[in-house]
């Protein structure tokens, strides 16, 4: 297991720069399609990636969705002695939560569980909460404890316990998420992390580094950006609507020729996403640029083709971004090769290819070319 790492300089703890590695492991996709079990899962959890921004769930509930294609985590602790969890980082959401002792879903079973009675710091809260999925729910309740993320505590940050968790969680490798979007979306009014860190003036940004291929390699860091991980300018887009990660995308282009968001679009830049994500007719045209066909409920492509097929350019605040076909089409052994799925979300395929800083003071995403 990668415990996180803190640099600090000798003036003052906001200088510290705290980096998370990040794990790619088997996404439930893949251990699924091991199994012979993709099909069945698929239809009984379909992938409802928009649920997740439904806003009629904006201050009740966090909506979720079975992203079966995440396979980023980082490890944290919460309580005194440590428990260790591998977590989601989401920015997309606002919540942390991990499963809890009193859970005694199928999906609990085979994930760590929070045990308050081994810690010395747990505070009871008790307050429900109710993160809603596109094909179930979570349920469980609020606590204190201190939560440690990378070598750095944050004292009495209330997080959510699960009792009940959706039957495809059993799939995933993360035990729970820790949610990086704005307050204002978190469930039950419980104050997220990174808000915590900010009101100690430790940090304002949460830059995200994923690795293409290597299991190892992947980080978010809070509190600076790393040029190791990026070359070229940053680009500086500031949000559209400060509650998810919200920024306008000016058009998509195939060959020149614009696909999607003719005129402009609103789209989220999310790290608990894997693909990209758009609407069913924006999608189904871009896929038909490409030369994809669909096939049970994906799109797909001749996996010989791939070094022909042509970019899908993102133009965003007068920058263009472009994503080549090795990075929008996934591979499979078993399903062979097919391309991602009025809010657009980039999500892990996108942030592969561009270095992605998420700042809270200037309210913007900064993106540069990643290494």
């Amino acid at each position: 297991m990668k415990w996180a790492f803190v640099v600090c300089a000798m003036v003052a703890l906001s200088e510290c720069l705290i980096q998370v590695p990040l794990e790619k492991g088997k996404s439930a996709r893949e251990l699924l399609e091991e199994q012979g079990l993709w099909e069945e899962y698929r239809h009984k959890y379909p992938y409802n990636p928009m649920a997740k921004f439904d806003q009629r769930f904006v201050v009740a509930n966090e909506p979720m969705t079975n992203d079966a294609d995440l396979s980023y985590y980082g490890v944290i602790s919460i309580g005194t002695p440590p428990q260790s969890f591998r977590v989601i980082f989401d920015t997309g959401s606002s919540n942390l939560w991990v499963p809890s002792i009193y859970c005694s879903s199928t999906a609990c079973m085979n994930h760590d569980r929070y045990n308050p009675g081994k810690s010395s710091t747990y505070k009871y809260n008790g307050s429900p909460l109710d993160i809603r999925y596109g094909t179930g729910s979570m349920t469980g309740f609020l606590a204190y404890d201190t939560v440690t993320v990378g070598g750095l505590p944050v004292t009495n940050q209330i997080f959510g316990c699960s009792t009940t968790e959706a039957a495809f969680m059993q799939y995933m490798r993360a035990d729970g998420i820790l949610g990086l979007a704005y307050p204002r979306l978190s469930a039950s009014g419980a104050t997220p992390v990174f808000d915590n860190m900010m009101k100690e003036g430790k940090f304002n940004s949460v830059p995200a580094f994923l690795h293409s291929n290597s299991q190892q390699g992947s980080v978010v860091t809070f509190g600076g950006i790393n040029p190791n991980h990026y070359y070229g300018p940053i680009t500086w887009i500031p949000l559209s609507n400060e509650l998810y990660w919200q920024i306008t995308v000016d058009s998509v282009t195939v060959n020149g020729q614009v696909v999607a968001c003719n005129g402009g679009c609103q789209a989220i830049v999310d790290t608990g996403t894997s693909l990209i994500v758009g609407p069913q007719s924006s999608i189904s045209n871009i896929n038909s640029r490409l030369g994809a066909s669909s096939q049970n409920g994906d799109y797909v492509v001749n996996c010989n083709n791939i070094g022909q097929m042509p970019n899908l350019v993102f133009h965003i605040h007068g920058q263009q971004f472009t994503l080549p076909a090795s990075a929008y089409v996934s591979q499979s052994q078993y399903y062979g090769c097919r391309t991602g799925d009025s809010l657009w979300i980039l999500g892990d395929v996108f942030i592969r290819q561009y270095y992605s800083i998420f700042n809270r003071a200037q309210n913007m995403v900064g993106l540069a070319k990643a290494r």
